[in-house]
């Protein structure tokens, strides 16, 4: 047994290394925790191409906002380097990976995509050293995938099926990335050289078949996930919300935007519902999508409408990267006052109506986005400002949403001339600041056995020329009758023909446009005997 002086000092030196020890560990743990908050704070700033993406200009919708009253403007995000608001989520991603060490440099980085992000992962990835794999839905515009060759990714077509199947396009570049890190962990372990991207499970990944030499060098894999990776979201609460916010400020009023992955419409309304809480945020809903339901019902579909229990592709809707059967962790995030639901008409006619009256040339989902506007418009009344996003131009849709003989097949041909398939006037004007020419009155007498609506012909010898025989007919409410009988007046409804068109039925609304004053009957000078029997009556 050691003596206890020996005990003891062989106590206090253990306690003395302990304590050393101790010391530099925890000096070294501080010092990495400064490194780490330095990094954090002080980030690389962007150059190049990236440098280009984000603050995009808010864009004054002309002919929406003279036609509601409301200021509409349109977030250009067609205006970014590739082309659409993805590329913001692209670079998000990217960065994130590259920061985690999730990506290495030099990897590749794999995406199931519709079309728009996989465009931006191919253009930006070459900005950060990487390379891109898309996996993209067959029924996906043509141009789409020609676009990505282009840019030098690697594209694998494939059939459109439920996402919880094997061969959904998500579902394969997951395991796309997979292999990719498989090949890179033989590739440290062996140094043979022969090519080993021939053994990559069910894809050609060889060069040749496709544009581009095969980007799995052997630097591993990350697959970008844009559904449930909340970069996704961060990238638009932490870029354009604040954007928009420092455009418009406290004048906003609402926001609204579709939503595929959920990205756009969470990060933006969760930041402006921040930074001020009367802000209005809405989704708008293609056909076949369920997150209308989601929102307004708190139910997104039955169990026999569940993905997975579907025997065919869900979505039955030619608009492209919106619409989704399934709450992503990104749509989790937003924060929403209510949804609408838009057709693909009123996507189709409301593409037209923007390139013919403002020159905006807009893809399949900008077009939606425009119908949502205009539909929260119509809810709030004039005098609000509503934000939505213009994704992507029209270029990338030439084969099926601009194509017209595709819409044939659907019965879509855009036959509008205006904004009548929202529900708008097909010639918006300014009412208040309309002054026409001439003016008729006339002065009906009632029957008490007229007991549905009257329809007046009118005609105007001074107003019509000689070779004009059009009828113009005006629906009289019957209220307005019936109020007229029991107070023994007659309405004198003071009119513009210019208002009127051939063959028109004027709806209340229309008659809420005109003037009304009640007079007396008395005598029979100037009035207009109606014939009951024929329906109508001639004014001369």
């Amino acid at each position: 047994m050691a003596p206890p002086s020996r005990a003891a000092g062989a106590a206090v030196t253990a306690l003395s290394l302990i304590a050393m020890l101790s010391y530099i560990i925890l000096n070294k743990s501080r010092s990495r925790s400064k490194s780490s908050s330095r990094k954090a704070t002080h980030k690389k700033p962007r150059r190049g191409l990236v440098a280009a993406i984000g603050n995009t200009p808010l864009i004054r919708i002309n002919s929406l906002s003279d036609a509601t009253g409301c200021e509409i403007l349109g977030k250009a995000e067609f205006l970014n380097p590739g082309g659409s608001v993805k590329d913001r989520v692209a670079v998000k991603i990217i960065e994130e990976a590259l920061e985690s060490g999730a990506l290495a440099p030099g990897g590749v980085v794999t995406e199931g995509s519709a079309g728009s992000t996989a465009i931006s992962l191919a253009t930006v990835a070459p900005a950060y050293g990487c390379k891109c794999h898309v996996v993209i839905p067959d029924d996906a515009a043509i141009e789409k995938s020609q676009i990505l060759e282009a840019l030098g990714a690697t594209v694998e077509r494939v059939r459109p099926v439920s996402i919880t199947h094997r061969e959904h396009f998500v579902n394969i570049a997951r395991r796309r990335a997979l292999e990719a890190n498989e090949l890179a962990s033989e590739r440290q372990k062996s140094s043979q050289t022969s090519n080993y991207i021939n053994q990559l499970k069910g894809c050609e990944l060889a060069t040749g078949t496709h544009s581009s030499k095969r980007s799995m060098d052997f630097k591993g894999g990350f697959f970008a996930d844009q559904f449930e990776n909340l970069a996704n979201f961060r990238a638009h609460y932490d870029g354009t919300g604040p954007e928009i916010w420092e455009q418009v400020g406290e004048k906003l009023d609402a926001f609204v935007a579709g939503a595929g992955t959920g990205g756009t419409v969470a990060g933006v309304s969760r930041f402006l519902k921040e930074k001020k809480s009367s802000i209005k945020c809405f989704l708008v809903d293609p056909p076949g999508s369920g997150l209308f339901n989601k929102v307004t019902r708190g139910v997104m579909y039955t169990r026999e409408e569940a993905e997975g229990r579907r025997l065919k592709n869900p979505f039955d809707t030619i608009t492209e990267g919106i619409g989704i059967n399934r709450m992503t962790e990104n749509f989790k995030m937003a924060a929403l006052d209510g949804a609408f639901q838009g057709s693909d008409r009123e996507a189709v006619e409301m593409s037209r109506y923007l390139l013919k009256n403002d020159g905006l040339f807009l893809g399949s989902s900008s077009a939606m986005n425009c119908v949502g506007a205009v539909k929260v418009a119509q809810q709030m009344g004039p005098g609000h400002t509503v934000v939505t996003i213009l994704c992507d131009s029209g270029m990338r849709h030439l084969s099926k949403f601009y194509n017209n003989q595709y819409l044939s097949q659907y019965s879509l041909t855009p036959s509008a001339s205006g904004l009548e398939f929202l529900g708008l006037s097909a010639d918006e004007k300014n009412e208040n600041d309309f002054k026409p020419d001439k003016k008729i009155e006339v002065n009906y007498v009632f029957s008490e056995a007229l007991s549905s609506s009257l329809n007046l012909d009118l005609y105007d010898e001074e107003l019509l020329s000689e070779d004009s025989e059009e009828d113009y007919l005006i629906e009289i409410p019957v209220s307005e009758q019936v109020a007229c009988l029991e107070g023994g007046k007659r309405p004198k409804l003071e009119t513009n023909l210019p208002y009127l068109v051939p063959d028109h039925v004027l709806l209340q609304e229309d008659l809420d446009d005109f003037l009304y004053d009640t007079n007396e009957i008395s005598g029979e000078e100037n009035l207009i005997e109606i014939d009951i029997s024929m329906g109508s009556i001639r004014h001369s």
